[in-house]
């Protein structure tokens, strides 16, 4: 079967690159296509008559995916977002402290910078090892930093540079246990690896769904404990407010709400695809990612940063250094994503604090891809 017919990625481009945006199926973006024209025949019918059910229907389809309660989730446009709405909502006092990790998002990074400028909270920053041995490591690192102070810890599911999977259930409880809440910033989780975010009961749990999910671009949720809800609202406030937690999210002013509406489509697209239904992609993928990663290792003569345990659908390999005559010498990580992609290959490089490569895994990939790839950081980083 040619999975990559299902997508309408560039034939010439070797995409290794899904865990950025994502990429959605064709089949799903007819569907999108369809709502858009049936929005723009009627747009009050659509917007004020129709929108509220159809709302209701894909959040209660979400919500099984990801074995919730629908009444503790409501839509967002990206993580991000659910992220800001999360921390813009809460009120910090000088002297509080909020925890995050030298691995969290560059861009929920600075959300918690501004928050805590405006507020005069401080940052504390966990330091998650990479190369990692073992998830011991990584709730070590992050309980040390707790204090009698620590009033929020914002934690990644799966990093987005290094690409580790952390220990969220354990971090989620022991830090609980020291009466800290949680926001989860599960931007690659969903569709990568199972939840169960009832019985994770994390205060604040963010996920999108236009990456592994393979909805629409602008389709993310945000899952909040129960007793957390009344202090929540989106960032921008519109005729919801006061009138509960899913009227404040689902209207925030004239908008496209189709990604969000699509989100069934996309799931259930993507389980129609292989036998096994959505344990059996999700195992694909992993599968898919950890021989590319094992290939790529063997092909630069570095060590395997973590364990196989610590992996989903993405990975991330350490750069050695290139050779003084070699294309990588002269060329910063931008430089060297461009080289790529003149030669057919997109894929994402990270520079700091050492070279990262992270490859993603998606069905519309195969292992040959993977080889092209490695043969290409031969060229770049050897003076031959």
């Amino acid at each position: 079967m040619n999975l990559a017919a299902r997508w309408s990625l560039d034939p010439s481009v070797t995409y290794l690159n899904h865990g950025s945006f994502g990429a959605c199926p064709s089949a799903v973006l007819e569907a999108q296509a369809a709502l858009r024209l049936e929005m723009e025949r009627e747009p009050v019918d659509f917007l004020v008559k129709a929108l509220p059910p159809r709302l209701d229907a894909a959040r209660q389809a979400l919500a099984m995916f990801l074995n919730a309660d629908p009444q503790d989730l409501v839509f967002v446009a990206n993580a991000t977002a659910g992220v800001n709405a999360v921390l813009r909502s809460l009120a910090f006092e000088p002297g509080d402290e909020l925890l995050l990790t030298n691995h969290t998002y560059a861009a929920c990074r600075k959300t918690v910078e501004f928050v805590t400028a405006r507020s005069g909270a401080r940052v504390v920053v966990a330091n998650l090892p990479f190369p990692c041995r073992h998830e011991d490591e990584i709730v070590a690192a992050v309980l040390q930093c707790v204090s009698a102070r620590t009033r929020l810890a914002l934690l990644d599911h799966v990093t987005s540079p290094t690409a580790l999977i952390l220990p969220i259930a354990r971090l989620v409880a022991d830090l609980r246990a020291r009466g800290v809440d949680t926001l989860v910033d599960g931007a690659h989780a969903p569709g990568m690896v199972a939840l169960a975010l009832s019985d994770l009961d994390a205060a604040y749990y963010t996920g999108n769904a236009h990456k592994w999910l393979c909805a629409p671009k602008g389709a993310a949720f945000l899952h909040v404990r129960r007793d957390r809800q009344a202090a929540l609202h989106p960032t921008v406030i519109s005729h919801g407010y006061t009138a509960g937690f899913h009227a404040e999210f689902d209207w925030t002013g004239t908008f496209d709400p189709t990604s969000w509406l699509c989100i069934p489509t996309a799931l259930q697209y993507m389980e129609g695809l292989l036998r096994g239904g959505w344990p059996q992609v999700m195992a694909t993928n992993r599968a898919l990612a950890l021989q590319a990663r094992a290939l790529l290792l063997q092909a630069l003569a570095v060590a395997a940063p973590c364990p196989d345990s610590m992996i989903g659908s993405i990975a991330s390999i350490p750069l050695p250094a290139a050779a003084a005559g070699a294309p990588g010498a002269r060329l910063d990580s931008k430089g060297l994503h461009d080289w790529f992609r003149e030669r057919g290959v997109e894929t994402w490089l990270y520079p700091h604090p050492l070279p990262l490569l992270r490859i993603s895994a998606q069905l519309y990939n195969n292992l040959g891809q993977f080889e092209k790839l490695a043969q290409l950081l031969g060229e770049a980083l050897n003076d031959r």
